[in-house]
């Protein structure tokens, strides 16, 4: 016998694009929340990286450095924080990888994918030159260090943390979007999402880079990677295609995937 119960259908969260207020916010509010929540994203990420990952290491003194542990932690405090602050206004993306995968899902427009990723992008660069600016006033050699090293970007071989090669970092590109984005989708459906949404994308997007940080440095986000590729040289820009196609394959797997296991009609019934 079928349950005739209505499912409760929960308030509007982040990462959901459904406007919390009659009407909505104009287009270009939404676009600029979104290039300021990936601004924060790939500013609060790197900057750890960058600044605080590895502090202290070779020297006399006793390291101080957060470690991957704490680059983890970074991007899901970041990613809670901009989801909260900006998600309301613009569903909270940050991730053109997202932005497919809900569009595949039937949770987002598909004309509003291109100017979200172009806002995404934008916002991305801006956090990496904003570093930039910040390293030139560093320590004598501290900006041209960074950039020889990669400038955090993502990469495979000899540019991988660990020295994975270029078919690992396919895999978890594709395996860990999919998931991150099955999660999104999840904690963030219209009647069976909760309003900590925001809490479990953030925690659950730490979780995966403390698994594959040291694969690839953990894109799972094209536009984290163009950020910080632009200033990482020639390896990183050679392989960046690798953090553009998979992220996205994976995001709009997990998309069409949702809609057609979870999103479907109902055949079963409850006894």
């Amino acid at each position: 016998m079928s349950d005739p119960r209505p499912e409760k259908p929960v308030e509007p969260t982040p990462l959901d694009h459904t406007p919390v207020a009659p009407g909505g916010p104009s287009t270009a509010a939404t676009l600029v929340a979104e290039a300021f929540g990936t601004l924060l994203l790939v500013l609060g990420v790197i900057s750890t990286a960058l600044f605080a990952a590895g502090f202290g290491e070779g020297t006399e003194a006793a390291n101080k450095g957060v470690g991957f542990l704490g680059v983890s932690l970074a991007i899901g405090i970041t990613v809670i924080a901009g989801a909260y602050a900006f998600g309301p206004i613009s569903g909270g993306h940050f991730n053109p990888a997202v932005t497919l995968g809900l569009a595949a899902a039937g949770r987002f427009p598909w004309k509003g994918v291109l100017p979200y990723i172009i806002a995404q992008i934008v916002g991305g660069l801006v956090a990496t030159t904003l570093i930039v600016l910040i390293g030139l006033f560093g320590p004598d050699g501290w900006l041209g260090k960074a950039q020889d090293g990669g400038f955090a970007s993502n990469g495979f071989g000899e540019a991988s943390p660990a020295g994975f090669g270029i078919g690992a970092a396919i895999i978890v590109e594709v395996l860990f979007t999919a998931l991150f984005v099955l999660v999104i989708l999840g904690v963030t459906h219209p009647t069976r999402g909760t309003n900590f949404a925001g809490l479990a994308i953030g925690l659950t997007l730490a979780l995966i880079h403390l698994a594959i940080i040291p694969i690839d440095n953990a894109s799972v986000n094209p536009a984290r990677s163009i950020a910080t590729a632009v200033y990482g040289g020639p390896v990183a820009l050679g392989q960046l295609w690798v953090f553009l196609v998979f992220p996205i394959i994976g995001g709009v797997i997990a998309g069409f995937a949702y809609r057609a296991l979870f999103d479907g009609t109902k055949n079963a019934t409850r006894a």
